[in-house]
């Protein structure tokens, strides 16, 4: 998508956050983030937002974090730094440099996706942790979450945060999984030196295939959907594995 839609998409994101912060509890537990209260999760997410404004304002990662002269209220805190990261990306064109952990990609550009993305999983908590409905996922939004989460979480993670993953792929079971949401697919292969992910050009190639609709695949990748949420056939042991990476790639 164009980070002109993704900075739409982050808005109405960032407002179903705030909505559910708001008819929160603060000190209500988050379901999806265990040891979190709804004021931990806007702290988390406040200081999300303001580490990205540094790593785009000063074009590295800030040295010190978290900064210890913050101290506002959690909600408070939220709507100031929400505002500090717009302004940031108000002020660059997506194709700015900015401080990523992506090698490939140091522009603003990747902070636009990042956040907008990290906004939707955080107000699913939000809403969850307030008792209200889950509000529903923009079908392309949910789609790039499905390959962010894939191509960079698992497959690129996979290669620079390679301790998350213990021993899983020290002698890993080197065959397919594919990932479909009807429309399009992910070829997912484990090996010794990462989790290789690719688009798949012919659709079921695997001997294992995890399929849902986008906005179910994306919370479950996530953990924040029931098994109930994807279809899943083929080989156990292989599914098996494949679940081990996904909880790996997204601690």
């Amino acid at each position: 998508m164009e980070s002109s839609l993704f900075l739409r998409h982050l808005d109405d994101e960032f407002t179903l956050l705030r909505a559910a912060v708001g008819a929160a509890d603060l000190a209500a537990p988050v379901p999806t983030c265990p040891g979190w209260t709804v004021a931990d999760l806007a702290q988390h997410v406040a200081y999300v937002y303001l580490n990205k404004a540094e790593c785009i304002r000063l074009g590295a990662f800030p040295d010190r974090w978290p900064p210890e002269t913050i101290h506002p209220g959690s909600v408070a805190l939220l709507d100031e730094m929400y505002g500090t990261l717009t302004d940031g990306f108000a002020e660059h064109s997506p194709e700015d440099h900015a401080a990523t952990w992506h090698e490939p990609d140091q522009t603003v550009r990747f902070w636009i996706r990042r956040m907008t993305q990290e906004t939707v999983i955080h107000r699913v908590d939000a809403e969850l942790a307030a008792g209200v409905a889950v509000s529903p996922v923009a079908a392309d939004l949910a789609f790039d979450g499905v390959d962010e989460m894939l191509k960079l979480f698992m497959g690129y993670g996979s290669t620079i945060w390679r301790d998350d993953y213990g021993t899983l792929l020290d002698a890993p079971d080197e065959r397919v999984v594919t990932v479909s949401t009807g429309h399009h697919a992910w070829s997912v292969l484990p090996t010794p030196k990462g989790v290789e992910v690719r688009d798949a050009t012919t659709g079921f190639d695997g001997e294992a295939l995890v399929s849902g609709d986008p906005q179910p695949l994306l919370l479950w990748l996530w953990n924040r959907g029931g098994g109930d949420a994807v279809g899943t056939s083929g080989d156990p042991a292989l599914l098996a594995q494949f679940q081990a990476l996904r909880v790996a790639a997204t601690q």
